[in-house]
């Protein structure tokens, strides 16, 4: 089945918890995007936000780390509740991250972005639980969705079912009911969708449509 990630990028930070708990029963994971200002020209949350945000919420906290120096906040993270942490393979070879990510008990992620090559990751594949495709620019929210990156799904979705790996794919940008299909045809097991959720009326019908357009 395919899983939902409603991103809080998209949510009303004054009324945070509210706005998860509608999705609540609409979704698998609750995707948290960490921008530091530097790695993207966007600042959005950290650390605090997730341990605030924890008690609140069942959901797989789901953090994807668009940050420098990705190193000096996993540990915090952790700690704060983050159930998945994702790093970029721009940033050079993450074998280090990855085991430190591992150590501290939580998900291994690696996300590339929509000009970053599949080849970039395929080297670390067996060295991590998610590979994130990005399929907008990192850094805003709202932006259009980049079809070309499905090739670099279906490559992946390839290679990992070819050599039995225990990887999820997940997809980040512009996801809405119209492309949802696409994007599982290709291979994607987790969709994130951030305004495509939390932009409409009722964000849990939102989020149930995105999942049966899969169907």
């Amino acid at each position: 089945m395919t899983k939902i990630a409603p991103s809080i990028l998209a949510a009303d930070f004054a009324n945070l918890a509210a706005d998860v708990a509608r999705v609540a029963g609409a979704a698998e994971l609750l995707h948290v995007d960490c921008m530091d200002g530097h790695y993207v020209p966007n600042l959005t949350i950290g650390p605090p936000v997730v341990a605030a945000l924890r008690p609140h919420t069942k959901l797989f906290l789901d953090c994807h780390l668009m940050v420098d120096n990705p190193g000096t906040l996993l540990e915090a993270f952790a700690k704060a509740g983050a159930d998945g942490i994702t790093v970029h393979v721009e940033l050079g070879d993450p074998s280090a991250l990855l085991r430190e990510i591992a150590a501290l008990g939580v998900r291994r992620g690696l996300a590339l972005e929509p000009e970053t090559p599949y080849d970039a990751v395929q080297p670390y594949l067996a060295d991590i639980d998610l590979l994130l495709v990005m399929s907008v620019h990192t850094g805003f929210g709202g932006q259009p969705f980049i079809p070309e990156v499905l090739d670099k799904v279906r490559a992946a979705r390839k290679e990992i079912d070819d050599r039995g790996l225990a990887v999820e794919i997940e997809i980040d940008g512009g996801i809405k009911i119209d492309n949802a299909a696409r994007a599982t045809e290709a291979g994607v097991d987790i969709l994130v969708s951030g305004t495509g959720i939390f932009g409409a009326g009722d964000p849990a019908a939102a989020a149930r449509a995105i999942r049966n357009a899969t169907s």
